[in-house]
């Protein structure tokens, strides 16, 4: 099993752009999907991103497609989330997730890993 560590959370402006990493302990990261969910105060957990096992798929939530990029190198066991065009509606705490099953991966509860959080923080 893998653990997680997410990095480089902040405070942007809107319309700045911020990358936050996950670097996974462990020789089994290519057997994981890797996602990002985000959780703003008083909100549930949401799906943002998804990559598969061998990078070849991607998957967005609808309210980031087309701004974010996700990305991941398993030669160092990193994955990434390239946020570009943020807003402030982008604010929240973003965690990464692993998970060995690819299918309903909008589902946290499909994730068997998480990483302890990054906070991001969007100012208008």
């Amino acid at each position: 099993q893998v653990q997680l560590v997410e990095s480089g959370g902040g405070l942007v402006q809107a319309g700045g752009s911020l990358r936050v990493s996950c670097a996974a302990s462990g020789r089994t990261f290519n057997n994981y999907g890797m996602g990002w969910f985000r959780q703003a105060p008083g909100k549930e957990r949401e799906f943002v991103a998804v990559v598969s096992r061998s990078g070849s798929y991607k998957f967005y939530a609808d309210s980031v497609k087309g701004r974010f990029t996700i990305s991941r190198d398993n030669a160092k066991n990193v994955v990434y989330l390239q946020m570009d065009s943020l807003k402030p509606e982008d604010t929240a705490v973003y965690f990464c997730a692993a998970t060995p099953l690819f299918d309903n991966y909008k589902d946290p509860r499909r994730y068997s890993t998480w990483g302890q959080g990054t906070q991001v923080t969007v100012s208008s």
